[in-house]
Order: C-alpha cells, then sequence, then structure tokens
C-alpha cells in the first residue's frame, strides 16, 4: 500500500517564484492523480486540465478537491461513471494572469501602411505594452502550446510580428493618414487601444491594457512633406503676419522698423506686379474691338 501510494499524486500545486513565467505544466513524473486530490491555485493563478489534447476543467484560485463532483468535463471526456474514485491520469496547466508591463514590441523591417494622400508608405514603429491573460484555452492554443514553461521571452519573440500586424491592421481600420502617426504617435497608441484589443483577444486569449508607440520613422520624402506642412502652419496667415512684424517695428524704432517697411514695401510691389500681369493676360483674351473701346 506504502508503494502504491508512492506512485499517485495527491497535491497538485504550482510554487512560481520567477515572475517572468507565463504558463507551467504540472510535472506528474508519469504518475497518476490521486481521486480526492487537493488542488492548490494561488493568487493571480488558474488551471486548466487537458486530456488526450481536449480541455477539460478550469479552476480560480483557492483550495479544490478533485473528485467526479467538480471536474465534470474531465469525468465526461474519460467517461467515468458518478462516483468513480480511482486515480487519474491529466496534463496540468498553471497560467500566471497577472499583469506584465513594459513589454517591447517593433518592426524588425519596415512595413507598407496604406495612406489617402501619400499612397502606400514605408513606416518602422517601436513602443511598450502591457498585457494579461484572460482567456486561457485561446491562450494555451494560439500562443503558449504545450511547453513546460513558456516565459515572458519566449512570449516577446512569438508575439512580435503578431503584435507589429495587429498595429498596422488597426491603423488601416481607423484610417489615421500617415503624417498624423508620425507627428503625433504618442497619442496614436491610446486611440488605437480599443481598436487593437478585441483583435487580441479573440485570436490569443490576452487584453492588452496599455499599448504605447514610442517612435514612428518614415522615408525622407513623408518628412520632408510632415515639415512643409508645420511651416505652413506656423507662418499662418502672411499679411496679418507682416502686419504684426511692422508694428512690432514702429514700437522699437530703428532698423527693425526699417526692415519691416521694406518688407511691406516689397510686398506691395510684388502683388502690383501680379495685378498688372493678371490685367495683361486678360488683355491678351480680349478681341481687337475691345482693346481698342478699352483705350478710347
Amino acid at each position: 500500500m506504502d508503494f502504491i501510494k508512492g506512485e499517485l499524486i495527491e497535491i497538485v500545486e504550482w510554487t512560481d517564484d520567477s515572475r517572468d513565467t507565463l504558463t507551467h505544466r504540472f510535472a506528474d513524473a508519469d504518475k497518476a492523480i490521486k481521486n480526492g486530490a487537493q488542488l492548490i491555485v494561488r493568487e493571480s493563478q488558474c488551471a486548466q486540465f487537458v486530456y488526450l489534447g481536449q480541455f477539460g476543467d478550469a479552476f480560480p484560485p483557492g483550495k479544490h478537491t478533485l473528485t467526479t463532483d467538480n471536474i465534470p468535463l474531465l469525468t465526461r471526456l474519460r467517461s467515468w461513471k458518478y462516483g468513480f474514485d480511482s486515480p487519474f491520469k491529466a496534463d496540468v496547466y498553471f497560467l500566471n494572469t497577472r499583469l506584465f508591463t513594459g513589454n517591447k514590441w517593433g518592426t524588425t523591417n519596415p512595413v507598407m501602411m496604406p495612406d489617402e494622400d501619400l499612397g502606400v508608405v514605408r513606416v518602422r514603429a517601436f513602443g511598450i505594452y502591457d498585457f494579461k491573460i484572460v482567456d486561457v484555452r485561446t491562450f494555451l492554443r494560439e500562443v503558449a502550446g504545450s511547453d513546460h514553461d513558456f516565459t515572458v521571452d519566449e512570449f516577446i519573440d512569438v508575439m512580435r510580428s503578431r503584435m507589429v500586424s495587429a498595429f498596422s491592421d488597426a491603423v488601416a481600420a481607423a484610417r489615421i493618414p500617415v503624417l498624423q502617426i508620425a507627428s503625433r504617435y504618442r497619442e496614436i497608441g491610446e486611440a488605437l487601444l480599443p481598436v487593437i484589443n478585441p483583435a487580441i483577444r479573440e485570436k490569443y486569449g490576452l487584453q492588452i491594457s496599455s499599448f504605447v508607440v514610442e517612435n514612428v520613422s518614415v522615408p525622407a520624402e513623408v518628412e520632408q512633406a510632415l515639415d512643409k506642412r508645420s511651416s505652413m502652419a506656423a507662418v499662418g496667415n502672411l499679411n496679418d503676419y507682416v502686419k504684426y512684424q511692422m508694428a512690432q517695428g514702429m514700437e522699437k524704432g530703428g532698423s527693425t522698423a526699417g526692415a519691416a517697411t521694406e518688407l511691406a514695401v516689397g510686398l506691395s510691389m510684388a502683388q502690383q506686379i501680379i495685378q498688372a500681369q493678371g490685367a495683361l493676360a486678360s488683355t491678351d483674351l480680349m478681341s481687337p474691338a475691345d482693346v481698342a473701346r478699352r483705350r478710347t
């Protein structure tokens, strides 16, 4: 009897002190779990039973006694009769459900993003995000798999391209111009969060609590277009700008006033030339008779 007891697992638990492990498959050493064994799930953990590749029962934090009464899914999968009290074998996965912060994402190579004004633009971007596991089965099936221990570093490698894809899809869905992304990227991350989260949750069982775009870089020609647009916005109305400069010069006197006056005269002359050219252009379009009547 002592030998038989030694071959049975009476306590199923995971004591994690690594702080970077997302999922852990309980090491059963090819032993069976005793019917009536204790399952201990600590805070920020969740336990998921898997039998022959099929998901069984899941347990929240707490102490649970494993009997046919509280593992109905596993009981059905194994076709146990009610009150079945023999030992059983199944994989038990523990998942860390706390918030993981400061995870990096970024484009290894430029990604092609459509833009209504510029067409298709090559964009590089990177930033950080916080996440937590909210759908245990989806996360195990799509991300972690059957690894004995699935760590944050492995997760970042697996999710790097997926996060970039989610970022690109969200920008396209929100129809945000590339120039806006390049100039206001710090605001973009918060704005995209409601767009990114539903897709990430459905595909990978995750909730993104924070998504920060730290930098967005675009080709040089796009940067030049952005600089020109910023310059135009900074100058604003040219006439108001000149009047302001003249007023400032008159108050201060001296060379500043002279420079402002010269600038105003120059602009006046330029306007007269433009008007004269417009008049000549209109004369060219008139018939000889109309020109003669205008001269008389």
